[in-house]
């Protein structure tokens, strides 16, 4: 399931830390209160990782009850956003970036302005 991305229409990362002994209650509320977003839109996966970066927790409304999803990689870890307090929409692609290991925030942007730098 986590995996694949279709039939969801949004996809948001809890960037920062999570702790992972929250329930559904405790990540609902979290979603509500901390991101002002409603974790009762259908079709919308929130994904949670705690310190631990090989496991991630996602929240699913599907309409007559959630679905709490958790996923514990053998080998390698996640690439997790860690530094802002925010939740970030994903595009479908992204995510399955992350689900492969990939980082799709990079750590160190290229800005515009920014000038190549002249070997002398």
């Amino acid at each position: 399931m986590l995996n694949d991305a279709t039939g969801l229409k949004k996809i948001y990362l809890a960037a920062g830390y999570t702790d992972l002994r929250r329930g559904i209650d405790g990540l609902a509320t979290m979603i509500r209160f901390r991101f002002q977003l409603d974790p009762y839109d259908k079709n919308t996966l929130f994904l949670f990782c705690g310190k631990r970066t090989n496991r991630i927790k996602g929240l699913l409304w599907e309409g007559d009850g959630f679905l709490l999803l958790y996923k514990r990689l053998d080998n390698g870890a996640f690439s997790w956003p860690r530094s802002a307090e925010e939740a970030l929409e994903i595009s479908a692609e992204q995510y399955a970036m992350l689900m492969q290991g990939l980082e799709i925030i990079p750590k160190h942007p290229i800005r515009p302005n920014d000038s190549p730098k002249r070997l002398m």
